[in-house]
Order: structure tokens, then C-alpha cells, then sequence
């Protein structure tokens, strides 16, 4: 995929972003939107600002799957959504989804996160 970034001659930055439910996934993959907790908004921004291009890669708490995968398309701003319906959340931002497809954990145990102890990635 070639980056919509002016910042092609930076890294690429990969994220796992875990949802509580599958709710939140549906809602993004109609709405091409997501929002995290304030507490992420920070790395991904940085991400987003500093990189040519910062894929998302979407995880239901417990599923046993990853959802599918997206690219981050804002920063995020201040504005928040009501669609989560769930207090906690920052502010929206873009993701225009590439992929939405159930692939298990086990499919990917070869991938291994080397800034988290080379654990699997999951």
C-alpha cells in the first residue's frame, strides 16, 4: 500500500489495538473511526506524526483472534464520539480499514514482538 504520508523516508509503526467488544470493531469498520483511552493517545499520535505510515492491527479482548487491520488516517483530535457509549474513551481519529478478517492468534505465533521480550504477538 502506498503511504497517503508526506513523511515517506520514515519508519513504519505497527499496533495491536485491543477492544473490549466486538461492538467497537463493527462500529469502526462502518464509520472508518476508532477511538482508544487517553492514556494511547499520546504513542499514537507520536506514531502518526513521526512515521510514513502507522498500521492498527484489531483484537478483541479474549477472542483468541485478531479482527482485522487498518491504517491510522488523523492524528487524533478532541473531538469524541458517542457511538462507544463508554466513558474513558479520548478523542476520535480516521483509520481506513485494509483488511476485516478473523485470523486466530495461532496463524501468526511465528510473529515475534522484539520490544516486548520477543513474546508472540497476540
Amino acid at each position: 500500500c502506498k503511504s497517503p504520508s508526506p513523511r515517506q523516508n520514515m519508519p513504519v509503526r505497527y499496533f495491536i489495538m485491543k477492544s473490549s467488544n466486538l461492538q467497537n470493531i463493527d462500529i469502526s469498520q462502518q464509520k472508518g473511526i476508532w477511538s482508544t483511552t487517553p492514556r494511547n493517545e499520546q504513542k499514537l499520535n507520536g506514531a502518526f506524526w513521526e512515521s510514513s505510515v502507522v498500521y492498527l492491527i484489531f483484537s478483541v479482548q479474549g477472542s483468541g483472534c485478531f479482527q482485522g487491520f487498518a491504517r491510522m488516517g488523523s492524528a487524533i483530535g478532541c473531538e469524541r464520539s458517542q457511538d462507544w457509549g463508554s466513558a474513558g474513551f479520548g478523542g476520535v481519529f480516521k483509520v481506513d480499514w485494509i483488511r476485516k478478517e478473523v485470523i486466530p492468534f495461532q496463524f501468526a505465533h511465528h510473529l515475534l514482538n522484539l520490544w516486548n521480550d520477543s513474546k508472540k504477538v497476540q
